[in-house]
Parts: C-alpha cells; structure tokens; sequence
C-alpha cells in the first residue's frame, strides 16, 4: 500500500499531475497517431518516427544526467558511446548477426567496456581538464570510425535488417513504426524507474556527496573515485543501448553519431530539461526535438510577418524581397541559443522547474 500512497500524493502536485499527463499522451500515441494524420495535423508515420527519437536520445540525456546532475561530471565525449551502441548493430547485422537477444547486449557491454578505461583516466581530472579529456577520447573514437572503411568509413554504413526478437517486435511493413516506438517507450520508462530507484539507493546518495563535498565524504570513508567511476561505467552502457536502439531506428550509422557536436547537443537536452531530476532530461528532449524540428518553419512565418509590416511600414524598395527576409529562417540555431540562454537564466531548473512551478521540490 505504501507505493500507491506515495503514487497518490506525487500525482496530487503539479508536477506529478503534468508529468502523468505527458506519459499517458506518450504512451498511447500510437493509438491516436492516425487521427492525426486523418485530420491533416501531422502524418502518422512522422509523428512515431520524431517521438522514437524524442525517446531515445531521452534515454541517452538520462545516462548523461546520472553523472552530470548527479555525480556533477561534465562529460563532453557522451556520444561516443551512442556511436560504439550503433556500430555494434550496423557492423554485426553487416555480417549477418541481426539476433537482437545477442545485438543489444553486445552494444550495452562494448559501451561499458570503453567507459571503463576513459573513466579511469578522465576521472583522475577535474575540472576542465575532465571536460578536455573527455572531449579528447571522443574525438579519438570519431576517427577511429572514420578510419572504418570496410564499413563505410565517413560515409556511414546501411543497415539492411532490424534486430530481431524471435518474432515478439514487427521489424518490417507498416507496424513497424509503431512497434519500435513502443519499444523505445518501455525501455526508456525502465531506464528511469532504475534511475530512480539507483538515485535514492545508498549509491545515489554518496554519488551526491561525493559531488558536494569529495574530499568530506573521503573522510567519511566512501571511496569517492569507485562511486564516480562505477556511476560513469553504468552512464556509457545506457547510452550504448541508446545508440543500438537509434541504429535501429534510423536503420543507418555513421561516426556523426559520435561527433563532439551530439555530446553538445546531450548537455543542452539535460541543462533544458533540467539538470539532477527524474524527467528532466525526457523534457529536454522532446523540447530541443521540437524546436530543432518546427523553429525554423516558426521562424519564416516570423519573418514573413516582419518583412509585411517592413514594406508596409519602409516601402517595397526599402524593405526588400519576402525571399531574402525568409532566409534568415537557416540561421535558426541563434533563436535556439536565445531561448537557451533565457532558459538559464529565468529557468536554472529548466523546463522540470517550469513544470513544477515556484513551490515545487525537486525530486532529483
């Protein structure tokens, strides 16, 4: 009874009522993702398609989260184990190995397995110095997969088949969308609920001491560099099972996936969403997703807007043409950098803060 209590006086707040709101809308998209498409708001195969990215990279921002929010470790080389997650896929499924049972735990243990070492020598930084390092090993294992021509080199590699579950996911025809969504869904819902039970444990709590005070909890006798390291071991794997589901997903990898700009963009997830909260980095994603996805369309209607009022106002001549106004819709990433820094500076909880309003406790 004591965990529907606590269900019961979570959903009774703000943020509980708001969160269980947009999971109930995520969670049952697919069954309402063809009435939009009949009402001629969004196709239902683009709407499944966007939101299985707003999961995964939710996922990956979560792994993030764990050490940045928690553990207060500025990882800038994230994403390379999103790239060592989907090359697993690509390069197995390349030689034939299209068994998900045997794909996804060899994306999951190739990740940690490189967290470790990187972890081990990034951690005996701090600072930035951390931030450098960890920047360097990215970098070294961008290249390396530039370096893979057999599989493509900088071209990427294609992925002919999906994993396959024995039968229990649709891989192929029109239900596949919606059954990888699903997927993404559950995985990312179980990734969250461990995050939390993990967070609250006696490992969490020393993760947190361990990030207020290092040398306190040393004194203590909690071995800081174990809990930061086994925190940092545990983030790489579940960002490699990011990357196999989004190999997966786009049915394509390439060492993009694991350019320094993507560990950006997996910071900028977290710092919007909210840094050291449970949902924080699933808010994040579905906020940077959409604005990276309709900013620029909002821009031009913006911009057209502008140009309407600046002929009106200058005359043709001097207000120009509606096709130069318009592009200044490619620049949108400045209109993202603006609402990036209105967000840390009106909003340092991110959009988590927003939900829970000025009263509301972190959860984190």
């Amino acid at each position: 009874m004591e965990p529907l209590r606590e269900l019961g006086a979570t959903l009774r707040t703000r943020h509980g009522a708001v969160t269980f709101a947009l999971l109930l809308a995520l969670a049952t998209l697919p069954l309402y993702a063809g009435l939009l498409e009949d009402a001629g708001i969004i196709s239902q195969k683009f709407a499944l398609s966007l939101m299985t990215r707003v999961l995964i990279l939710a996922l990956a921002a979560a792994s993030l989260n764990l050490i940045l929010g928690y553990g207060g470790m500025v990882s800038f080389g994230h994403a390379m184990y999103i790239g060592v997650g989907a090359y697993a896929v690509g390069i197995s499924a390349h030689h034939g190995l299209t068994n998900g049972f045997l794909q996804i735990p060899l994306a999951v243990a190739l990740a940690a397995l490189l967290a470790l070492p990187v972890g081990a020598l990034s951690l005996r930084t701090r600072g930035v110095y951390f931030i450098m390092i960890t920047l360097a090993f990215a970098q070294l294992v961008y290249y390396f997969g530039v370096g893979l021509e057999a599989y493509g080199g900088d071209d990427g590699l294609t992925i002919q088949r999906r994993s396959e579950f024995a039968g229990l996911v649709t891989t192929r025809g029109p239900g596949k969308f919606a059954s990888f969504y699903a997927v993404a869904f559950v995985v990312l819902m179980a990734a969250l609920w461990l995050q939390h039970r993990a967070t609250r444990s006696r490992f969490g709590m020393a993760l947190r001491g361990v990030k207020s005070n290092e040398q306190r909890m040393e004194a203590l006798g909690f071995p800081a560099f174990r809990y930061r390291l086994a925190a940092f071991v545990i983030a790489g794997a579940v960002c490699g099972l990011a990357g196999a589901l989004l190999a997966n997903h786009s049915e394509f990898v390439s060492p993009a996936l694991m350019h320094w700009t993507r560990s950006g963009d997996l910071i900028v997830i977290v710092v919007l969403g909210g840094m050291g909260t449970l949902f924080g980095p699933l808010y994040g994603a579905i906020a940077f997703l959409l604005l990276e996805e309709f900013l620029p369309s909002l821009l031009k209607i913006a911009l057209g807007g502008l140009h309407a009022a600046a002929t009106t106002v200058l005359g043709p001549d001097k207000a120009g043409t509606a096709a130069d106004w318009l592009r200044l819709a490619e620049y949108w990433q400045i209109a993202l950098g603006v609402i990036l820094i209105l967000v840390v500076l009106h909003a340092r909880g991110g959009v988590d803060s927003l939900v829970r309003g000025p009263s509301g406790a972190r959860d984190g």
